[in-house]
């Protein structure tokens, strides 16, 4: 099918290039007019989680909205998944001229967009990550070893055997953790609800398997990392930030205090402030 674009004003409009496409790695849609900011939400997350800070954004910034296949609706495509969606974001970039671009993510979104600054052929201009790491595996995983890997493995086997009642049972006790907010934790269980089943399972082990703390020293454009103080503290996240990133030359760091996985839902004002903060910084 064709690509569709729709002009709804004459400096907002929206452009897709994958989402009139079955099984495309990423969809995206464009509003407004200026210097380009690509947004990447984080694991099952729909684009649409930016609206509010795209509609205080939208009139000085051509904002690029990303949504993964297999989240918010989107078909699932064949894997490795992350590995696709890396490629076809990057791929994006450069089709579409977005010379200076800013990169924005959320999460895995922000582990992307690390991924994203350190191929200096992008020519990008900064990246924001919120609440990401460079190696979230190994984190998580005792004697980390990215081959040892694997999609087919009991835990996997598991969450794919889970009936609907007890996969909701889980999605509620994980989004509990995420936002200290009520109305918060309600959308990201829906998310995580939403998103195709196998997508959620081995898309999950494609994140763990990506370590880019070594490719943290090709990057050379200026970083901003905004990381949750909750539920570690903040002494704890920084450590585990600093320890993530030794590699990386240069980056700002901030703590949200008193929020959780989701900044931009459980301090919308001040996450607001920040980014606004950012994007005028001269340090480019």
């Amino acid at each position: 099918m064709k690509n569709v674009i729709v002009l709804l004003v004459s400096v907002v409009f929206t452009f897709s290039i994958y989402a009139t496409n079955e099984n495309q790695p990423i969809h995206i849609e464009v509003i407004g007019k200026g210097k380009p900011i690509v947004f990447i939400p984080g694991f099952t997350v729909p684009g649409d989680i930016w609206n509010p800070l795209v509609k205080e954004l939208e009139k000085n910034y051509e904002c690029h909205i990303v949504t993964l296949a297999g989240f918010g609706g989107n078909e699932p495509i064949e894997f490795p998944w992350l590995p696709k969606v890396n490629e076809a974001i990057k791929s994006y970039i450069v089709k579409n001229n977005l010379h200076n671009a800013t990169i924005i993510g959320h999460s895995l979104g922000g582990t992307i967009a690390a991924w994203l600054a350190s191929n200096d052929d992008l020519k990008l201009s900064k990246i924001v990550i919120i609440d990401g790491l460079p190696a979230s595996g190994a984190l998580m995983i005792p004697d980390y070893k990215p081959e040892n890997l694997v999609y087919e493995n009991p835990y996997n086997d598991r969450q794919l055997a889970l009936s609907d009642k007890e996969f909701e049972q889980m999605a509620v006790a994980m989004s509990k953790g995420m936002s200290t907010k009520e109305s918060a934790q309600v959308r990201i269980k829906n998310w995580i609800l939403e998103a195709d089943r196998k997508t959620y399972v081995y898309g999950y082990t494609d994140y763990l398997k990506l370590d880019l703390r070594e490719d943290l020293k090709k990057i050379s454009i200026p970083v901003t990392i905004i990381a949750a103080s909750k539920p570690f503290g903040k002494e704890m996240v920084t450590q585990t930030y600093k320890s993530q990133y030794e590699n990386l030359k240069k980056y700002d760091f901030i703590v949200a205090e008193d929020s959780a996985h989701f900044i931009m839902l459980d301090k919308p004002k001040w996450f607001l402030n920040q980014i606004q903060m950012i994007l005028s910084s001269k340090n480019e």
